[in-house]
């Protein structure tokens, strides 16, 4: 990783280190340590470091497989225009010319991520869980012209997606098609889950409005600045979809501290029908993953064996 430290970090440093970050399905991520004990880190977007196999897709659909450069860098401009944290972007190279793959380096922060300050010191963390909570505000207050990817939509791109519950409603009906083949469970219980998921879809009032959200926001893809601030990292699939989908998400990832993250407004038939179909989507998403080499089967296996339970439960089973 020589030559792509050198060139983010020019002449006066060398690379004297660089580790494979734990984590990252998509992207390798590295720490580079110069000569002068300064940091930095490195994401790779290479077929080797990416282990999801889902085939040929639409790049225009909002949950279309988010790795690249381009989504990084849309995402990177769009949150920097808004003064929303997430680590200084030091260097984009999509050509390959420096890694022989696309890669980008950004700066190092020192506090953690906030999942480990929320479970080392849970009071010293209420305070950035709640600048989290004013970086929401302002992202959920962004509107955008058509459902998508920013990198699609902010450079004038459509989506065939018009309809988010819609799309959510269409892939939870394909997921408990893909896992009923492999989970007794959902097998047996699948025509209450298809009944389930249509009848919620039937509730939900239609809607024209299209908000920025993150996506995939857990606490472990925030980290703590120097001063406390929090910032987001894993940005590449941040798009116009509903808000409900971040908060059902945050839900799930804050547990018990999601009370500081709550909003009013929310549109609760949108709440109830992305609640089972994000239960359903964290069982087909680790099956595919385990289909593959990924280096740490432990998790995503413990996720793929939790959900079901979870989304049974949603439909009284």
């Amino acid at each position: 990783m020589s030559p792509l430290a050198r060139a983010a970090a020019g002449p006066g440093r060398s690379l004297a280190a660089a580790a494979r970050l734990r984590g990252g399905s998509k992207k390798g991520v590295y720490r580079l340590t110069f000569d002068d004990d300064t940091t930095a880190v490195a994401y790779v977007w290479s077929p080797d470091e990416d282990f999801w196999d889902d085939g040929p897709g639409d790049p225009r659909d909002p949950f279309a497989h988010a790795s690249g450069p381009d989504l990084f860098t849309a995402a990177y401009d769009r949150l920097s225009a808004l003064g929303v944290r997430t680590p200084r972007l030091l260097l984009a190279d999509d050509s390959g010319r420096h890694l022989g793959a696309a890669a980008a380096v950004v700066e190092d922060l020192p506090g953690g991520s906030l999942e480990e300050a929320l479970r080392n010191d849970p009071d010293a963390a209420r305070a950035p869980l709640e600048r989290l909570a004013e970086t929401l505000a302002v992202l959920h207050a962004q509107r955008g012209p058509a459902v998508g990817k920013v990198a699609l939509v902010d450079n004038g791109g459509a989506s065939p997606v018009t309809s988010c519950e819609r799309r959510v409603t269409e892939g939870a009906l394909r997921d408990i098609a893909a896992v009923a083949v492999r989970d007794a469970r959902i097998a047996t219980a699948r025509q209450d889950l298809e009944a389930a998921v249509r009848g919620l879809a039937a509730e939900v009032r239609p809607r024209a409005r299209h908000t920025l959200i993150h996506g995939e926001l857990g606490p472990d893809h925030v980290l703590l600045a120097a001063d406390g601030r929090p910032a987001l990292i894993d940005i590449e699939g941040l798009m116009y979809f509903d808000a409900e989908w971040e908060h059902v998400f945050l839900e799930l990832r804050f547990g018990r501290w999601y009370d500081v993250l709550r909003v009013p407004g929310l549109d609760e038939d949108r709440l109830r029908l992305y609640r089972l179909a994000m239960r359903l989507s964290l069982v087909a998403g680790p099956l595919r993953l385990l289909d593959g080499d990924y280096p740490e089967p432990g998790p995503m296996r413990a996720i793929a064996e939790h959900n079901p339970v979870r989304a049974l439960e949603l439909v009284g089973r």
